[in-house]
């Protein structure tokens, strides 16, 4: 999809590049000027179909998200990246339709859409960074935290581990600063010197790396839970003051006969 965009947006650039790169004033004057023009049938097609994509791109993404729509066939996360492919293509059409003149409240709406996927990148970087299924699906909190065992009684009761020892583990578990006594090198020496056999050594090795891993993604979870509140201040207002522009632009426009092929 990345690939998709940068062809996209180069064959954009590499099609109009001779009108783009002429002042606002000699616009009238270029050849091309009826064909790229925001109203012309070429830059009014670009703003049709990159409002379409954008609009898609939302609605399908919150059926699927809020109402389980079509959830048997997409996953999520597929859906994500398909809700993000159109909601970066979009814009770049949208930005050539505008012939990169901005003026008016349509300024407005154009710097809200900007706000809007710069957001939105910043979103996907959190995204990625919530613990997930296999299907997409976030988990939670108590979910991840479900996940953990009692360390210290599997130590104690399945492999008779004295409880100095089973400090060590703990500290290497709960992600503490690290030190020589914890690190991983250090736990397999005090594994052997206690004379376990290699299976067990392997097996609680494994189990002790496995709950540190939790305890990471329990807070990295509870971290980016926060920075989702305050992505939603950044993303959401901004989506719509630009649904509204943009709704009060295609009535404008379509008020003053301007109705592309249609």
């Amino acid at each position: 999809m990345v690939i998709t965009t940068l062809v996209i947006t180069a064959y954009l650039v590499y099609t109009g590049y001779t009108y783009y790169n002429t002042s606002l004033e000699e616009r009238f004057y270029h050849a091309h000027h009826n064909w790229f023009k925001p109203s012309g049938l070429y830059g009014q097609g670009l703003g049709i179909i990159g409002t379409f994509m954008i609009a898609f791109g939302v609605t399908i993404y919150i059926a699927r998200k809020r109402y389980n729509f079509l959830s048997k066939y997409i996953r999520l996360k597929y859906l994500l990246e398909f809700h993000i492919f159109l909601c970066t293509l979009g814009p770049i059409l949208i930005l050539f339709h505008t012939a990169f003149k901005f003026g008016g409240i349509v300024s407005i709406a154009f710097w809200s859409m900007v706000a809007v996927v710069l957001s939105g990148v910043a979103g996907r970087f959190i995204y990625i960074q919530i613990p997930r299924t296999i299907e997409g699906r976030a988990l939670s909190l108590n979910e991840v935290k479900n996940m953990k065992i009692d360390l210290t009684n599997v130590l104690n009761e399945k492999f008779k581990i004295d409880t100095n020892i089973i400090q060590l583990f703990i500290s290497y578990s709960n992600d503490e600063k690290p030190s020589t006594q914890t690190s991983i090198r250090n736990l397999r020496k005090v594994l052997k010197n206690n004379k376990l056999p290699k299976a067990e050594r392997v097996s609680i090795l494994k189990m002790v790396k496995n709950e540190k891993n939790l305890t990471r993604k329990i807070a990295r979870l509870e971290k980016m839970q926060q920075l989702f509140k305050y992505w939603h201040v950044a993303h959401m207002p901004f989506a719509l003051i630009m649904l509204v522009i943009v709704v009060i632009h295609v009535a404008v426009t379509v008020a003053f006969g301007y109705k592309w092929i249609f």
